[in-house]
């Protein structure tokens, strides 16, 4: 089975990891299958090379704004159709419902590939006051119906995400919307024998409004002052959120420890008690899964992936600090409560969120579509 995979972005080489997941995806797909990997807009040059077992062909296109968007696309569609005389496509999956899933499903119709789109974050969510979403802008917009609407085949991750697809496409219910998570990398993400710091909670994302960071600060300040929060990752919003927790009087308790290796996160994770992820949107929320596999629940707002699996966390509305701080409060009041959560967490993604589930059920979505 040959498949095409098309990103806005994947790793230059072995030790870049720009997103571990598509890394991992690629790496536990081609023992499997051939996987060539177009990639539209980073590496920022253009090449040809191996990585993880594929062949990666990088158009380099990450300065091709505006119009001259129209002409990285047109070099896509030739590359594709250059790889596909070569050697036939049986499928194309864009990993991405943008500028990715357009390629994806306009080479697939003009060439006779079945396409397969994925929604994998901001796509179907517009919020001026923080300028997030690909709904804000009148081509953007365009780019994500068509994409949709083009493909034989939808993915997400999770309800959450269908249902806002649905509502903004509703006659989308003719195409096949399959719900597929993301995996996590078992062996990399793993509990410890050692107990985690008592009252030591972790948030893990990019400092930007749609995380909503500032809400989570304004519920730690609401929760005893042995309560702790390491924050890893860096962002525009880190000034303003320096500023609030000196402003709330928590600055003692919250340490921004800026970005850490992908490697080295589980060391993190398993030190902590519970995650805390308070966005106003996620398409999944990678990091629910990666905290659980070290064996620490979520408590986190009603999107992405956590609300439909129970055994992951505790979900709170988005933008309540008041309910946030309540439901951290009681799992580290209720040990009990806590210890089941904490073993349901681990046992969930290891029995049903490993990348190697992720690719089973990839595997059997081709397998179904090339015989249909």
């Amino acid at each position: 089975m040959n498949i095409g995979i098309i990103l806005p972005g994947f790793s230059a080489d072995k030790h870049d990891r720009s997103i571990p997941v598509y890394d991992n995806l690629v790496q536990a797909m081609t023992p499997h299958v051939d996987v060539r990997v177009i990639t539209l807009r980073y590496p920022f040059y253009r090449s040809t090379y191996h990585l993880f077992g594929a062949a990666i062909h990088a158009l380099g296109g990450s300065q091709m704004r505006a119009h001259k968007r129209l002409k990285l696309w047109w070099d896509a569609l030739r590359l594709i159709q250059q790889l596909h005389r070569e050697k036939p496509f049986d499928a194309l999956h864009a990993m991405w419902a943008d500028e990715s899933g357009l390629i994806a499903s306009w080479a697939g119709r003009r060439m006779g590939i079945p396409s397969v789109v994925s929604v994998a974050g901001g796509e179907a969510v517009g919020f001026a006051d923080i300028g997030y979403g690909l709904q804000l802008g009148r081509l953007s917009r365009w780019t994500v119906r068509r994409a949709l609407h083009d493909a034989n085949i939808i993915i997400v991750a999770c309800e959450y995400t269908r249902q806002l697809i649905l509502e903004l496409h509703p006659t989308l219910t003719d195409t096949p919307i399959h719900t597929i998570p993301l995996g996590i990398d078992a062996q990399l993400f793993t509990s410890s024998d050692e107990a985690p710091i008592p009252n030591r909670l972790i948030h893990v994302a990019a400092l930007h409004g749609v995380k909503d960071q500032a809400t989570m600060l304004r519920a730690i300040a609401q929760l005893p002052a042995d309560v702790t929060l390491d924050i890893i990752g860096d962002g525009v919003d880190r000034p303003m959120l320096e500023a609030l927790t000196k402003q709330l009087a928590i600055d003692g308790r919250v340490h921004f420890l800026g970005n850490v290796p992908h490697d080295d996160m589980p060391h993190y994770y398993q030190r902590a008690v519970l995650n805390i992820l308070p966005s106003r949107h996620e398409g999944q929320g990678m990091v629910t899964l990666e905290a659980a596999a070290c064996g620490v629940p979520t408590v986190g707002t009603h999107v992405g992936l956590l609300p439909d699996v129970s055994e992951l966390g505790v979900t709170v509305p988005v933008g309540d600090d008041v309910a946030m701080a309540q439901a951290i409060g009681r799992l580290l009041h209720e040990h009990q409560q806590y210890q089941a959560l904490r073993q349901s967490a681990r046992d969930v993604v290891i029995n049903r969120f490993t990348i190697q589930d992720t690719v089973a059920q990839l595997m059997a979505l081709y397998e179904a579509l090339m015989s249909a």
